[in-house]
Order: C-alpha cells, then structure tokens, then sequence
C-alpha cells in the first residue's frame, strides 16, 4: 500500500481514537455516512449543466472537495473495519473489468458488459 495511504489512514484512525468513535464505526454506520456524504457532492451538481460541472468556480471546487474528502475517509474507515485493502481491492476489479469490458469491444462505448456478448 502506498505510504501517503497508510499515512492518511494512520491519521483517520488516530483522529477516531481520540475521540472514541469507533464504538460508533460499524460497517453497517460507515456506509450509511458515505453515502450521505456522496449525496453531498451530487447536491453541488444537481442543477448545472454538463458544461457548468467542468467549470466550477473555486468556491464550488472548494466544497465539493470537502465533500468528496469526507466520502473517502468514510470509505477508507470503512475498508479498515472490514479488514478490506483498497489497494489490492481496486487492482483485483480492475482485471475483473478488463475481461468484462474489452477495449476493443467498450472503446467509446457507454453499453453495459453484457451487451458485448
């Protein structure tokens, strides 16, 4: 796992410790707050335009960033309680795509996988 990972959820744990929240931290709770927090981020977006969604004005862009910064502290806390490496989880549905999804058959193409076979 990458240092700066390892780093970062070194903190989160320790930011939890020292408050005496991971009496509160069930995988059933994490999950539940990362999904609000993600439909914090969707709320930013919800009346723009495609075009105004890739122009965000720096206090947009500073928002959605706390925003999307809580949803990963609950999906890395969340990983940690589940004793799940996000890492080796990411890398392992990575090669599970590309068999679903070859390039030569997904390549600009929005279809789900089973429409490739």
């Amino acid at each position: 796992m990458n240092d700066s990972l390892i780093n970062l959820i070194s903190r989160i744990n320790h930011f939890v410790d020292e408050r005496d929240w991971s009496q509160f931290h069930s995988p059933k709770n994490l999950a539940m707050a990362m999904i609000v927090e993600a439909a914090e981020v969707v709320e930013h977006f919800q009346w723009m335009t495609e075009k105004e969604t890739l122009e965000l004005n720096p206090e947009i862009k500073e928002k959605v960033g706390h925003e999307l910064a809580d949803t990963f502290v609950y999906l890395l806390r969340l990983a940690e309680v589940c004793g799940i490496d996000l890492i080796e989880a990411t890398q392992s549905k990575i090669d599970l795509n590309e068999k679903k999804y070859p390039a030569d058959k997904a390549r600009g193409s929005n279809a789900k996988y089973t429409a490739y076979d």
